[in-house]
């Protein structure tokens, strides 16, 4: 419910806070993403005042990629994967660009590109939102909390399939979870039960946000890497580890920039069995890093191949708000995942209205691309 916020944070990719490898933030809007030197509004400048250039480091040149031999997966392509009503979610309703939600007993009302229809709710049912977010629409940019109780607290606990964690009202609108991933985290799960290798499943996480997918691996008994560029994403996750009981869980915290950590992994040799990456469409590492998805994308998948256990059991690619559709990701992994030992499925991700009279009210909110492995049934 990769991440994805995008999340609680400037940007998932910002200099502030970077998912593995890059802030996660910066995701689903990259015109202008937040964090970035220059962006906030300054008063005048004195007679006297002399502002210094802020430059970014020289970007690293890419390394040339080499085609994987072997034939194309059998593939299911345009495939709608539903996240359901529960206790711990539901979409209440959407439309004139807004969303309705409701996370445990809290009520939620905030901007949604996606709803494009007329809501189909009362207009006071809206008004009476626990919390709406008001201010700039962007994705990514700036924006502030009206709250019915003045004294609700910024952090408050939620819950998903058991698990609790914090949620946060944040000022770039979102609450610490995406929603829809939880179909991919039930998956995962699901793949780690049916392994059957005499050792415990080994998880990379990259752009692992409020670790909610490296909690609920770790619950299951697998080992998790968790890789994030953004230095408060990875305290929010330590924080919902302890929230969870989990902070003894056999899970590796790791600040760094996802592209560098994969590609260092490969050098020492490493490989994983599930692999989930949630990458935003540009973002900073906390270096200056920049990660732009079009142009990095291909080359941290081919790390990610080179990441594959002798026993693959699940790799999750998704994104959101980019020009490009699960097609074409489809391809990209048919490309990377040539000759594996296993399947691809590719299309969207939907949110399924709650207590609608007509039962087909959906809201897609990204685009996903999994390889399954053959000893997998999901």
């Amino acid at each position: 419910m990769a991440g994805r916020l995008s999340r609680a944070f400037p940007s998932r990719y910002t200099a502030q806070m970077a998912k593995p490898g890059f802030n996660r933030s910066a995701k689903r809007k990259s015109s202008r993403p937040s964090g970035v030197a220059g962006e906030h509004r300054r008063g005048k400048p004195s007679v006297q005042a002399v502002e210094t250039p802020v430059t970014a480091p020289a970007p690293e040149p890419l390394p040339p990629r080499q085609r994987h031999a072997g034939n194309r997966l059998p593939q299911t392509v345009s495939q709608l994967l539903f996240c359901e009503p529960s206790v711990d979610y539901a979409l209440l309703d959407s439309g004139n660009g807004e969303k309705l939600e409701r996370y445990g007993d809290t009520t939620i009302r905030r901007p949604e590109g996606q709803a494009m229809r007329m809501p189909h709710r009362p207009a006071g049912e809206w008004d009476a939102a626990d919390a709406t977010f008001t201010g700039d629409t962007d994705e990514e940019g700036p924006g502030r909390w009206k709250f019915a109780d003045t004294k609700r607290e910024e952090r408050f606990p939620l819950e998903v399939d058991g698990l609790p964690y914090w949620g946060r009202f944040t000022s770039f609108r979102h609450t610490g979870i995406f929603p829809e991933q939880v179909v991919h985290w039930r998956s995962m799960v699901d793949a780690i039960g049916q392994s059957k290798a005499g050792e415990p499943v080994r998880v990379l996480n990259l752009f692992g946000y409020t670790g909610l997918a490296s909690l609920m691996a770790a619950r299951a008994g697998a080992h998790v890497t968790h890789v994030d560029a953004s230095k408060k994403a990875i305290g929010w996750a330590r924080e919902n580890a302890e929230l969870a009981g989990l902070t003894d869980a056999p899970i590796r915290w790791i600040c760094d920039d996802a592209m560098k950590f994969c590609q260092r992994d490969v050098r020492r040799g490493q490989s994983y069995d599930i692999i989930l990456l949630d990458p935003p469409a540009y973002g900073r590492g906390p270096k200056g890093e920049v990660w732009q998805l079009f142009d990095h994308l291909p080359h941290m998948l081919d790390a990610v191949r080179a990441l594959q256990s002798d026993r693959p059991l699940l790799t999750i690619l998704t994104a959101y708000a980019i020009r490009a559709s699960h097609l074409a990701m489809h391809e990209m992994m048919q490309e990377v995942m040539a000759g594996m030992d296993g399947r691809l499925e590719s299309g969207e991700l939907v949110l399924v209205h709650a207590g609608s009279e007509d039962v087909s009210r959906h809201l897609t909110t990204s685009m996903y691309c999994r390889f399954i492995g053959s000893g997998v049934s999901l």
